[in-house]
């Protein structure tokens, strides 16, 4: 797990400071542990797994009579009634078992589709802005950069009028060099490398006016 210190902090605020310096651009570096907590896909694999063990049961010859005997000793006869019950309590137990082994978080993020976890990032990256940033500057110009280290996930969330101005594919280079460090397990050089390259892109697009302030703290924000 990482942890930021208060150097780390320190260094951050600096990079934003220094960024902001050439532009009417005002940055945001967020990270989290997690984006999201999965309870549903924890359900979703416990019910799977209910489902399997309810269906070897059913179609599997002679698993169920083999196991009613080992409950009973076979010294009787199975009946229809007997037979459900034991077919109930095998599904719960699966279904209780493999839903509280999801509580452990990193099985769980093993087993969530990493189209799934991109999504949530994503989600969670755009809420946090709105919340946060957007339209909170005159000229429209907030850029988010948001690191989830939970799903080894990053996103990149920018202001309306950046979007008209800015391609996609130049966020390609601040992505870079944000994960590149971060890999290495080095965090804060990672978010102040990013930090570096957007700032030289809003500076070339919108470089500093007279009427900028700076209208969002330089700080980094862990949630």
């Amino acid at each position: 797990m990482y942890e930021l210190t208060a150097k780390d902090h320190e260094r951050v605020s600096a990079a934003i400071s220094k960024a902001e310096e050439a532009s009417d651009g005002e940055i945001i570096a967020v990270t989290t542990d997690l984006s999201d907590r999965y309870h549903d896909a924890g359900l979703q694999w416990a019910a799977l797994g209910a489902f399997v063990v309810l269906g070897l049961l059913t179609f599997v010859p002679g698993l169920l009579e083999g196991m009613y005997e080992m409950v009973t000793g076979g010294w009787t006869a199975p009946r229809l009634g007997e037979l459900m019950t034991l077919v109930l309590l095998m599904t719960l137990l699966a279904f209780v078992l493999i839903w509280l082994a999801m509580k452990y978080m990193p099985l769980r993020l093993a087993l969530i589709p990493g189209s799934t976890k991109t999504r949530r990032v994503r989600r969670r990256a755009v809420d946090i802005y709105k919340a946060g940033a957007e339209r909170r500057t005159i000229g429209r110009t907030g850029v988010l950069i948001y690191l989830s280290m939970g799903e080894h996930r990053a996103e990149i969330v920018h202001d309306e009028a950046i979007t008209e101005r800015v391609g996609h594919e130049i966020w390609g280079d601040a992505m870079i060099a944000l994960l590149g460090p971060v890999k290495e397990g080095r965090v804060a050089d990672g978010i102040v490398a990013a930090i570096e390259v957007v700032g030289e892109v809003l500076a070339e697009h919108f470089p500093k006016t007279s009427e900028d302030t700076n209208e969002i703290p330089d700080k980094l924000i862990e949630l």
